[in-house]
């Protein structure tokens, strides 16, 4: 990272920061209104989401205001947004908000059920968030993954503590088949609803 971004002192975290970041500073100028993984969604409208996700985190966990839209129903509307800051914004919030979470507590509060985790669950929760949403606006642009291996396995650990729940709430769609040979990136997206070849091409 940078000497000018903000370490949540949580490596799972962090690293799915920098995904963000990597895959939104990739987007061409005319990338924004292309299809992504997301069904119906823009890629203006899934950065408008993990942007406000990183919000909530960092508001359940201060009690500070979240989010001054609805996350999970993003307007795709870019004009005169400028995106690196809208989400530095987002992610030096959620960074500090953890950096301040005592590691040693038996839960801390977070937006997904049941609501509280583990300092470390709670956290990578909030990674996974923003890294699964940079693998998909990675995909829809174009852009190699930006997920390894190394990121995907305790990714994949959180997301089998919390996933469930949330299916039928639609935050994620039902788990794809596993497929001989996949690597854990493939097992994480494939868990998590997404196709791992997905392209905007994929379907066509």
């Amino acid at each position: 990272m940078s000497d000018d971004v903000i370490s949540s002192g949580w490596d799972v975290l962090d690293a799915s920061h920098e995904a963000l970041r990597t895959a939104v500073r990739a987007v061409p100028a005319d990338g924004w209104h292309l299809p992504t993984p997301c069904a119906d969604w823009t890629v203006a409208q899934v950065f408008q989401h993990a942007v406000g996700d990183q919000i909530g985190y960092a508001a359940a966990l201060t009690g500070e205001p979240g989010p001054d839209f609805n996350p999970f129903a993003p307007s795709g509307d870019m004009e005169g947004v400028d995106p690196a800051e809208f989400l530095e914004d987002a992610l030096a919030r959620a960074a500090k908000a953890w950096a301040g979470a005592d590691p040693d507590a038996a839960q801390v509060p977070v937006p997904p059920p049941p609501h509280k985790l583990s300092p470390w669950s709670g956290s990578a929760a909030c990674g996974l968030d923003a890294a699964v949403h940079a693998w998909d606006i990675a995909r829809a642009t174009g852009r190699p993954s930006p997920l390894t291996p190394e990121l995907a396995r305790p990714l994949l650990k959180v997301a089998r503590e919390i996933v469930e729940p949330l299916r039928p709430r639609g935050a994620y769609t039902a788990a794809l088949a596993p497929d001989e040979g996949d690597d854990d990136v493939a097992v994480l997206l494939r868990y998590l609803g997404r196709e791992p070849l997905w392209s905007a091409s994929y379907w066509l």
